[in-house]
């Protein structure tokens, strides 16, 4: 192992045979909390849904919506803990997240169709708005 810094007084290593690092398992937490808050915004969505009969424009805004919030969140977090290259931290953070979104997409409906209307340009807010997140860090 090397020393690759020093950060809150605490010496950061990272493995050199290729071993999982620290900062991979906090990106994978970060990644994991998005999910777990994307789950609790679309359950508060469904609620709402279901009180007030929204459009279904309404509710593809608003998934669209939590898609931005919650990838700007977790860039902004990844940001944060990273320290240098906020941006790139925020852009991968939003890239992750499309990127798992897509491949259950997939699995369950054998199509992006579940992702969006347009599966780039939901990719392109889910990278954009982690990158802003990062860079606001």
């Amino acid at each position: 192992m090397r020393n690759i810094g020093l950060r809150r007084g605490k010496s950061t290593y990272a493995k050199e045979d290729g071993g999982v690092s620290l900062h991979n398992i906090f990106l994978l937490k970060c990644l994991l909390f998005s999910y777990v808050l994307t789950a609790g915004l679309l359950l508060l969505l469904a609620l709402i849904l279901y009180r007030f009969s929204l459009q279904e424009k309404v509710v593809n805004i608003c998934i669209i919506l939590v898609y931005i919030a919650v990838t700007f969140l977790a860039g902004f977090i990844a940001g944060k803990r990273m320290g240098s290259r906020k941006f790139l931290w925020g852009l991968l953070m939003g890239v992750m997240y499309f990127a798992v979104l897509a491949l259950v997409s997939l699995i369950v409906n054998h199509s992006l169709q579940d992702v969006g209307s347009n599966a780039l340009t939901v990719f392109l807010l889910c990278g954009g708005s982690g990158m802003l997140g990062g860079m606001l860090s």
